[in-house]
């Protein structure tokens, strides 16, 4: 089994955690920014040093690669993002492109043999920060795959004209064209050159840490469904309307949460769901509500739980408190199940290294969950300090790092040996 450098993990994780410092710990680096540009300017200047070759494809999407002995084989490629959410951590996504750097370092500088050329890849607009929606790149470069639900959200076209969050006059195509990393539509992934895709992530909870393990061999992404549903009632004067003739809305889409919750409580123990947006018009404090919006996101691996949640938002009544109620599905996914044989490599891996390890499922999107569709795929997990993520505090210790590099890094060989 082969060991990755600690040392130059470390170095690779204090030199692009300075790409982006928000001044607390973290980093604010939105896709095709000036920060993110210095991070890919950092992973070309490390791969060009190993005598990677270097590609680009139409969505600024990177590809380093080092040729095998037998490189009219289809390649294996190791992939994540180096975008981050708004005052977000050091290792959501770039730990997964640094690993991947790490990989190829070790071959390199260990003159380890392989047959197939591999590569370490960065994907653009994985977060979706600046440019919604998430996974924007691999939405678009595995669109042909991808269900029909699913691609409907992810034509080319549309993806370009998705506008800043911060200035709405700029668009994702007008910052792509300016990008220097901008290249040719037929550099992309795809499935006849490729032949696999390794994604290392941050698990981004807190399963791994409070089992003492180091790492999850993932197995699949949870279904999911997202949901928008309303109150409809009626403004009034909130000094001067007697509680009885009130139509409130705020009120009747709380009721409706605490009958969502109370229902959902009894599907089963391991679905997660989550309000995590409210809406409130017109949001004056001496005005009655007359129209609230919230989303509820569930996630699970069994369908049938994921129908019995649809099945509870359904079962609303049509009028709770005077107001009207009515929801309106936002986005839905299967469970993406990876590939067993990688699934297989990944553990194989892990159990040679010897280290603490245990099947896992990713509650979050990756952009592993849409290559799935193109490509065999499979991701490998490390631990997330108290389970934060998306946030400054988010840490994942150097050893545990390394760890999951020598994983990966492993993973890949024992699939080039097969």
């Amino acid at each position: 089994m082969y060991k990755c450098s600690k040392q130059r993990m470390e170095d690779k994780i204090k030199t692009m955690s300075k790409y982006g410092d928000a001044g607390h710990g973290g980093v604010t680096r939105y896709t095709l920014s000036q920060e993110d540009l210095q991070a890919r300017d950092e992973f070309v200047k490390r791969m060009k040093v190993i005598g990677a070759e270097i590609k680009t494809d139409d969505m600024a999407n990177m590809y380093a690669t080092i040729k095998g002995s037998s490189p009219n084989l289809p390649g294996i490629v190791m992939a994540s993002h180096c975008d981050s959410v708004r005052n977000g951590g050091n290792y959501d996504g770039i730990l997964g492109v640094m690993s991947a750097m790490e990989a190829l370092e070790t071959i390199a500088d260990e003159k380890i043999p392989h047959k197939h050329n591999i590569t370490a890849m960065i994907w653009t607009n994985e977060e979706g920060s600046l440019y919604p929606p998430a996974m924007m790149s691999s939405g678009v470069i595995c669109y042909d795959y991808l269900p029909e639900n699913i691609r409907k959200n992810f034509k080319h076209e549309n993806m370009l004209l998705s506008k800043s969050v911060l200035d709405k006059t700029v668009t994702f195509g007008e910052m792509l064209d300016k990008n220097k990393y901008k290249g040719d539509k037929k550099n992309r992934l795809n499935p006849k050159e490729y032949s696999a895709m390794f994604e290392l992530h941050i698990e981004q909870g807190p399963i791994l840490e409070a089992a003492g393990n180091d790492i999850g061999v993932v197995t699949c992404v949870l279904g999911m469904v997202n949901y928008r549903i309303r109150a409809f009632g009626q403004s009034d004067h909130a000094g001067t309307t007697p509680m009885k003739y009130r139509k409130d809305a705020l009120y009747a889409a709380a009721l409706a949460i605490q009958q969502l919750h109370n229902e959902l409580d009894k599907l089963a123990p391991d679905l997660v769901y989550t309000t995590g947006e409210i809406l409130c018009h017109p949001n004056v404090h001496t005005v009655i509500p007359d129209m609230v919006e919230f989303s509820l996101d569930a996630r699970h691996e069994d369908p049938k739980v994921i129908e019995g949640v649809v099945k509870a938002i359904k079962n609303l009544p049509e009028e709770l408190a005077k107001c009207r109620i009515e929801s309106e599905v936002a986005w839905t996914r299967d469970t993406v199940y990876f590939n067993k044989k990688l699934v297989g490599y990944v553990q194989e891996a892990v159990d040679e290294l010897g280290y603490k390890n245990q099947k896992i499922n990713s509650g979050a999107g990756h952009d592993a969950q849409f290559a799935s569709y193109m490509m065999p795929t499979t991701m490998i997990f490390v631990p997330s300090k108290d389970g934060h993520s998306h946030c400054e505090e988010e840490f994942t210790s150097l050893e545990q790092c390394v760890k999951g590099a020598e994983v990966l890094l492993n993973a890949v060989l024992n699939l080039d040996r097969n």
